[in-house]
């Protein structure tokens, strides 16, 4: 079944990110594991990824100008690297969430740059501060579980991805290195 927006156009929901290696996900998904039971709602650790910018509901029609704009963004030149060491609970979202204490300046420039090219399209993320983060469970209504051991997760980038989000999978549609190939 092809979902269509109210128009009557197909869609597909996309969203920009950084993707996790397989490794670290099962790291990431062992050590969430391990913070005990009552977590909500898990989120299979193959979808597991650091947002840059939220698109929504796309008519199909958009996907090659969404492809061309962001073939344009300037990236950092090099693999970027994110640390992941801080656990949040994100209320107004009920999201269990992996975050960097201190975001690479490099990172924002990444995300900010993604929101550059994607504005005249009409695309707009939500006006407030690019805040990255690593989704660990949804429906999350408790406080911040104590860990036995601290988060120290190292998140090393060498594209940035767009994906659609389908029925709960997270399908890459296309990738962009990170650094100049030579």
């Amino acid at each position: 079944m092809v979902e269509t927006l109210e128009s009557g156009e197909p869609f597909k929901r996309l969203f920009f990110a950084l993707a996790c290696e397989p490794a670290q996900r099962r790291d990431i998904a062992r050590w969430r594991n391990e913070l005990g039971s009552g977590l909500g709602r898990p989120v299979p650790s193959v979808n597991f990824h650091l947002t840059l910018m939220f698109l929504g509901s796309v008519a199909t029609a958009q996907l090659p100008a969404i492809l061309a704009a962001a073939a344009q963004v300037k990236v950092p030149q090099k693999p970027l690297t994110v640390m992941l060491d801080r656990l949040e609970v994100w209320r107004p979202a009920k999201a269990l969430v992996l975050v960097p204490t201190q975001p690479p300046a490099a990172l924002r420039q990444l995300a900010y740059a993604l929101q550059q090219a994607m504005l005249p399209l009409g695309f707009t993320d939500a006006p407030r501060e690019y805040r990255p983060h690593l989704t660990l469970a949804r429906d999350y209504h408790g406080p911040v579980p104590e860990a036995q051991i601290a988060a120290d997760f190292i998140l090393r980038a060498r594209h940035f991805t767009l994906y659609e989000s389908r029925r709960g999978r997270y399908l890459p549609l296309a990738q962009w290195p990170l650094e100049v190939q030579a």
